[in-house]
């Protein structure tokens, strides 16, 4: 396998993403997975604000220039009403080739709490929405998921008892276990919105403090095995800066061949534009078991093309 260094456009964070029909991204609680030489990122489109309509997908040679590629799950009926609350689409490609779609499935007031399935026989779609269920009983909210070896795992927020990291299915449509549950230092509840790498033997772990729509400072915890113990929390953005002022998303390995290796894609949440929303993505820099984002006005992605 070889690799050719190509030179991306320019990442400018606190701004929106303009896509090749010059509309704003709907990059928003984002999903992203690599795929040959393209990165494919699924958003929730806010253009009718909080109410239901699609998961908007794109794909980019570089995480700097977006191409709407469709919708790759649609707003209908039932648990897919525009009256209900849909955030937080990850997607992940099966051993057997197949896509599955990862989904925070609500209702208006946050009551319903579940996690949804949706399957596709290609990244695009349209994804074929399969139901929901409260994994083993929990809530789940802010979700996030993770692969290695082909097996699959969700990151599931769930309030009071901790932010669980479950092993799912081989069909990745269920869960069969709780393989950890973590909690804040101080004990009193679990982080939201997580996402989590592996880097040098070492497990990361990333959430966002229980704040709503504010921002506050996103932490980290590493274990060398998923059942832990897992570390204490630390900041990965200078202490008060509330992590540049956005909440975490996803980290993305950017693969070998590439500089920076992984990238911290955020959201700046306006609440009452969510359609405008800024994406804070920058260079996240891992090693010995620390992880840290610095501030920089614009920069590229050098991206090692298969």
């Amino acid at each position: 396998m070889t690799f050719e260094s190509t030179r991306a456009a320019e990442i400018r964070p606190g701004t929106v993403f303009i896509d090749d029909a010059s509309e704003v991204a709907q990059l928003h609680g984002v999903g992203i997975q690599r795929f040959g030489d393209r990165f494919y990122a699924w958003g929730e489109d806010k253009r009718a604000g909080s109410a239901f309509t699609a998961v908007a997908c794109y794909s980019s040679p570089d995480l700097a220039e977006w191409r709407f590629e469709g919708n790759s799950l649609v707003a209908g009926d039932g648990e897919l009403a525009p009256d209900r609350v849909i955030e937080r689409p990850k997607v992940l490609r099966r051993p057997d080739g197949a896509y599955v779609m990862f989904l925070h499935v609500d209702t208006g007031d946050y009551s319903f709490a579940r996690v949804g399935y949706a399957i596709s026989d290609n990244p695009v779609g349209p994804f074929r929405y399969l139901g929901s269920e409260r994994p083993l009983g929990n809530v789940s909210r802010d979700i996030g998921v993770y692969q290695e070896g082909g097996v699959g795992y969700l990151l599931s927020e769930d309030r009071e008892n901790g932010l669980h990291i479950y092993r799912l299915a081989p069909d990745h449509l269920s869960v069969e276990e709780v393989v950890a549950t973590t909690l804040k230092d101080d004990q009193s509840h679990g982080y939201e919105s997580p996402a989590m790498v592996r880097h040098d033997g070492l497990y990361y772990l990333f959430g966002s403090d229980l704040t709503g729509w504010s921002t506050n400072d996103n932490k980290v915890a590493t274990a060398t095995d998923l059942r832990g113990p897992w570390s204490s929390w630390e900041d990965i953005a200078p202490p008060g800066s509330a992590t540049f002022d956005s909440q975490v998303s996803a980290v993305v390995p950017v693969g070998d061949g590439a500089r920076p290796a992984f990238v911290y894609v955020g959201d700046r949440w306006l609440s009452d534009d969510l359609a405008n929303s800024p994406c804070v993505w920058l260079p996240m820099e891992i090693s010995g078991g620390r992880a840290r984002i610095s501030w920089v006005d614009e920069w590229r992605l050098e991206v090692a093309r298969l």
